[in-house]
């Protein structure tokens, strides 16, 4: 698109939407822009840190500590003395 095209273009916008509105779409334009880079940044940080911690050697599990026999759930019948 040369020079001479780009001023058309420019021309017929304003002439379209008025001299009052272009201000208010480029300010809408630049907070759209900025929106989309701050989440385009914030996703390519999650996909930085998902593989810094899928290289990182994950620690070995510490043991459980030996627990005490469990009760037995089936007790044997005690005879009532009369």
């Amino acid at each position: 698109m040369g020079g001479g095209e780009m001023v058309l273009v420019f021309a017929a916008i304003l002439v379209l939407f008025g001299a009052k509105k272009i201000p208010e779409f480029a300010k809408g334009l630049g907070q759209g822009i900025k929106e989309f880079k701050k989440a385009s940044r914030e996703v390519t940080d999650e996909i930085n840190n998902a593989a810094s911690e899928a290289h990182q050697p994950q620690p070995a599990p510490k043991p459980l500590p030996a627990a005490a026999p469990a009760a037995d759930p089936n007790p044997p019948a005690t005879v009532p003395k009369a």
